[in-house]
């Protein structure tokens, strides 16, 4: 009884210490200088994940007591969403039976719909890693292990542990159990991303952010690509950017940055039909402008697939920082992490997949099923049609659901939060980060 007593007393001053900080909005002196509580909480979230899932180099379940402390925490901080309401009218039946109607409270929309989908989502990753339980066909080897000991690693990340597969390479009901795990974790990152776009999009633009963007799209991206844009006949964003020749991180987001930008732009000059306005203007037609920005969104939806560890734009960070929302704030955060959580995953699934890859064709020619899925490969799941880089593909063709229909995240409740999930608008400008995206967004 002692031990409980003490662990509640303990549990109780770390609330308080917790909670303490966010009043203050991180500003200890109490002097006033601190964020708002927006950007506080989505810190809160941000640090918490870092020091949860930082170190997720292997599969493998978390341990019980981190499992439980983060569990505990997230619940403590997401908590606030339970009291942000919005009235709404009802009908009631009066004693003398008469119908009127009454104005009652309930969850904000937003936070009714993807709040028990976030949750929904967390569980779902958490149980995905306590899967890996017990003896697997792969084992990890330091890198620090002799040649003839190392295993395989497709990324340069030297602190991630080699992955080893057996001489013969993994049993047939290995790699199905791989691929399974695969493709829940990959409808959990559609999920959160879809959710973490909708929270960004909702997120007002700041006026400093807008202060800074010139006055058209062509001194934003410049005249070489912006003919290239608005040319009549470009039906082909893919060949687009592979031209670029993007090879840094550094290239990558600069280019995000300027996509983002001319996007913002012409969506304003579409809202600012009069002429006399700075962002005015009759040299294009509305209808054009309006095709020039799908087309501009379009590029940044395939970069995000692309590319998707890249840190956050300008744009993003800028929304982050000024938003005063303190439920957007959470969605925006906790997607964020979970969408992170199932990138990490989905990269450590790979990285096996490479592996047993390498062992198989080592012993024979490549077969045709390896060959044409380069998502086994790099890491990056295939999509080669437009309609993948915007919507949800949640219905899985009857072949794949005879082959295992748990691979879609089989449980009906699950899947019912999926479904739910597809009717949240187009992906929109967020990013999907291993290690490093856990950091709070802030410019260093």
């Amino acid at each position: 009884m002692k031990n409980e007593s003490a662990a509640e007393s303990s549990d109780m001053e770390l609330m308080k210490e917790r909670f303490s900080k966010l009043l203050l909005g991180e500003d200890m002196s109490g002097g006033g200088k601190g964020v708002s509580s927006a950007l506080a909480l989505s810190n809160a979230i941000t640090n918490l994940a870092a020091s949860v899932f930082g170190e997720q180099t292997r599969l493998e379940p978390m341990s019980a007591t981190t499992k439980e402390r983060w569990k505990k925490e997230i619940d403590c901080l997401v908590s606030v969403t339970d009291y942000i309401v919005e009235f709404v009218t009802t009908q009631q039946k009066s004693k003398d039976g008469s119908i009127i109607e009454v104005m009652v409270t309930q969850p904000r929309r937003d936070l009714l719909l993807s709040m028990p989908a976030l949750r929904k989502l967390d569980v779902m990753l958490l149980d995905i890693l306590d899967k890996f339980e017990g003896e697997q066909e792969f084992k990890y080897v330091s890198r620090d292990a002799s040649e003839s000991q190392r295993g395989f690693q497709r990324s340069d990340k030297w602190w991630l542990p080699t992955v080893k597969v057996p001489p013969g390479g993994l049993s047939e009901g290995s790699k199905r159990f791989l691929q399974k795990q695969r493709n829940a974790v990959d409808q959990v990152l559609k999920a959160s991303m879809a959710i973490n776009s909708q929270a960004l999009t909702d997120m007002h633009i700041p006026d400093s952010y807008i202060e800074t963007l010139p006055k058209n799209g062509k001194e934003c991206i410049g005249e070489s690509l912006y003919r290239i844009i608005t040319d009549e006949h470009f039906d082909d964003p893919l060949q687009f950017i592979s031209n670029l020749g993007l090879q840094s991180e550094h290239e990558i987001l600069d280019f995000k940055d300027k996509i983002e930008a001319c996007v913002v732009i012409w969506r304003r000059k579409m809202n600012y039909k009069d002429a006399k306005s700075a962002w005015g203007g009759p040299s294009v037609s509305l209808e054009k402008r309006e095709i020039f920005e799908e087309r501009a969104h379009t590029v940044l939806l395939i970069i995000k697939q692309k590319f998707p560890s890249i840190p956050q734009s300008t744009l993003e960070i800028s929304k982050i920082q000024c938003n005063k929302d303190v439920g957007l704030a959470v969605l925006e955060s906790y997607s964020r992490v979970l969408e992170s959580l199932a990138n990490t995953v989905m990269s450590r699934i790979n990285d096996v997949l490479y592996a047993n890859y390498l062992i198989e064709k080592a012993k024979s020619p490549p077969r045709d099923d390896y060959a044409s899925s380069p998502g086994l490969i790099t890491g990056t799941p295939e999509r080669t049609i437009l309609s993948d880089f915007i919507s949800l593909d949640l219905d899985p063709s009857e072949e794949e659901k005879g082959a295992d229909t748990e691979a879609y995240c089989g449980k009906d409740e699950e899947m019912k939060i999926l479904r739910q999930l597809a009717n949240i608008k187009k992906f929109s400008y967020t990013d999907t980060v291993e290690m490093a995206g856990f950091r709070s967004p802030a410019r260093g």
